[in-house]
């Protein structure tokens, strides 16, 4: 039988949905209201729709979306995720999320059990979340990482055979993807002092994308926080919260080379430290370089230049410093 649960959204989603006047303009700032407001009654239509009984809120939880621990009817522990409309709508947020997971099938990330996206929801096999990789020492946590996202990549075309119809309509591009956000960065939402590395990171993105593209599926926003602990007996460690794309092995890893950003400024030598872990992880992953240098330094400053216009000024200057080591 259902059972709801009294709902104080995480503090973390609502100032993350309050930024979104400054990403998306008002109508998805309001349109992020607007979805908090009915989050109680999405909550409890899902949990009665798919026979869920409620235990806890995850808290502090994601930025895009509210997770409750449940059970299933025949007691099987699970996770409730519910998108909030954040960048882009939560049914195509979660048709990309439920087509990549069905392609993965379990194999290095979470399990699909369900998936409703014209709620925005999706019910998962539940995994530690509490325990990331980032509670690993940074060299081990950085191995568990490589290991981690060489089983998510699987040719596209390869994994839509397998599991036909699974991505169709469903899945963009990396150029796609960052077509978007290059226009945002030609926009006025970029700093004065920022717009010589502006220009160099889109000198970057359109050389990047010049050529035949790599066809693989990617988590998108693979970090060591997106890797998670699990009791599944097919990995200890396994990915969360994609958001997919499909393009080169390369825009894959540049969020992982910012991770851990203020322990990496706190320490000596930051900028040859920045590269070194470059070098590594692109020998480590057998990718080029110089690619993998290009798109992070695109997506440090795309995600700076974003934390700046939406009034996190502190942390998108951090992340234009990082982008300029690189």
């Amino acid at each position: 039988m259902a059972s709801a649960l009294p709902l104080d959204p995480p503090q973390r989603l609502v100032r993350t949905l309050g930024s979104q006047q400054g990403h998306a303009g008002e109508p998805t700032a309001r349109a992020g209201e607007q979805w908090l407001a009915e989050l109680p009654s999405l909550l409890e239509r899902m949990l009665e729709k798919w026979e869920l009984t409620a235990e806890r809120v995850v808290s502090p939880g994601g930025r895009g979306s509210l997770v409750a621990l449940v059970r299933e009817a025949d007691g099987s522990p699970a996770a409730l995720k519910l998108l909030a409309p954040y960048a882009a709508g939560a049914r195509e947020r979660a048709e990309r999320e439920a087509a990549a997971l069905t392609l993965w099938d379990g194999r290095g990330a979470v399990r699909l059990l369900r998936s409703e996206p014209g709620e925005g929801a999706l019910l998962l096999e539940r995994l530690h979340g509490e325990m990331s990789l980032r509670s690993l020492p940074e060299a081990k946590a950085m191995l568990e990482a490589a290991s981690a996202v060489r089983r998510l990549w699987i040719p596209a075309e390869a994994a839509s055979a397998e599991a036909p119809g699974a991505a169709a309509g469903a899945l963009c591009t990396v150029a796609e993807h960052t077509a978007a956000s290059s226009e945002f960065l030609r926009s006025p939402a970029t700093p004065e002092e920022a717009r010589p590395l502006r220009d160099e990171a889109l000198e970057l993105r359109d050389a990047l994308l010049d050529g035949p593209p790599e066809q693989v599926l990617l988590h998108g926003d693979f970090r060591q926080g997106a890797v998670l602990s699990a009791d599944s007996g097919r990995a200890p460690w396994l990915a969360a919260g994609p958001d997919p794309v499909v393009g080169e092995r390369t825009y894959d890893l540049a969020r992982l080379v910012r991770d851990r950003l203020h322990d990496l400024v706190a320490s000596p030598g930051a900028a040859s430290a920045t590269r070194r872990r470059v070098h590594k992880l692109a020998d480590s992953l057998d990718v080029d370089r110089e690619r993998l240098r290009g798109w992070s330094l695109y997506r440090a400053v795309e995600s700076g230049v974003r934390h700046i216009s939406s009034g996190s000024r502190e942390d998108g200057e951090l992340l234009l410093e990082f982008a300029g080591w690189l």
